[in-house]
């Protein structure tokens, strides 16, 4: 993904309700991103969330692993697509 690059994000795994196959047209989408932190914008991830929501129409939640809870670290990373 060119904008998450743009914004020092790498490994871009969609998770949640639409990696499932559980989205409507009211859910968010859950990313899950690696970032080189010397290399993110000074935006980061503000920046980021507010290019996705531009081009995707929708409410974007944007996570790292680190910041994952430790009670859904398992299955986010079990659900996670690759993008």
């Amino acid at each position: 993904m060119v904008i998450a690059a743009n914004h020092g994000a790498f490994n871009v795994r969609v998770f949640g309700s639409v990696a499932r196959g559980e989205a409507d047209e009211e859910s968010d989408i859950d990313f899950l991103i690696d970032c080189d932190y010397t290399q993110v914008s000074p935006w980061f991830p503000g920046g980021l969330v507010l290019e996705l929501e531009q081009l995707l129409k929708r409410k974007v939640d944007v996570a790292t692993e680190a910041a994952l809870k430790e009670r859904i670290r398992e299955r986010v990373l079990e659900e996670a697509i690759l993008l």
